[in-house]
């Protein structure tokens, strides 16, 4: 069975720079433990990747959320440090999903796709529901502490939507 593990956005920015995610620190040695335990069963791990360009503030998004992060080019906007496994692929993206990660799953006939990263409020959620749309058959999964929200009650309250839209939860 092809498996995909797609890592989102686990960015300087989002583990402890400007937009730091309630948890972030921990989700980052979850998902650091995540990526060699699916190495050791050569899963196919990809990521996405959060860009904005200097005219961040005057975009749909930075009106809503007046705070730069992920400036292209900026240490904020790297991975974490040990994340990234050189080679793989990443969709880079200027907003909350990656349809072409999503087409990506979809014609790769990948039938369990299971999703780490932060914030799981705004970019996992979005990316989950996107992934379900387009691969209808594929089994989605989230890793629950291999994430981190906003903020915890936030982080909590996108797991039991994604359970409701049945995406089902891994805590290990």
């Amino acid at each position: 069975m092809k498996k995909l593990l797609v890592i989102v956005d686990v960015q300087n920015d989002f583990v402890n720079g400007a937009l730091r995610a309630d948890g972030g620190e921990q989700a980052l040695k979850n998902v650091l433990a995540l990526i060699e335990r699916e190495r050791k069963k050569n899963t196919e791990i990809v990521y996405t990747k959060d860009l904005h360009g200097e005219n961040y503030l005057q975009t749909q998004e930075g009106k809503r959320l007046p705070v730069p992060h992920c400036i292209s080019g900026t240490v904020g906007a790297e991975f974490a440090e040990g994340v990234f496994i050189r080679g793989a692929k990443v969709f880079e993206k200027d907003r909350f999903a990656s349809v072409a990660l999503a087409e990506y799953a979809r014609d790769g006939g990948y039938r369990e796709i299971l999703l780490a990263g932060i914030c799981t409020d705004i970019c996992v959620i979005s990316n989950a529901l996107l992934l379900k749309a387009f691969c209808p058959d594929a089994e989605i999964k989230i890793n629950a502490s291999a994430s981190a929200g906003t903020t915890k009650d936030n982080h909590l309250a996108a797991i039991k939507l994604m359970k409701t839209c049945h995406i089902d939860i891994e805590e290990e």
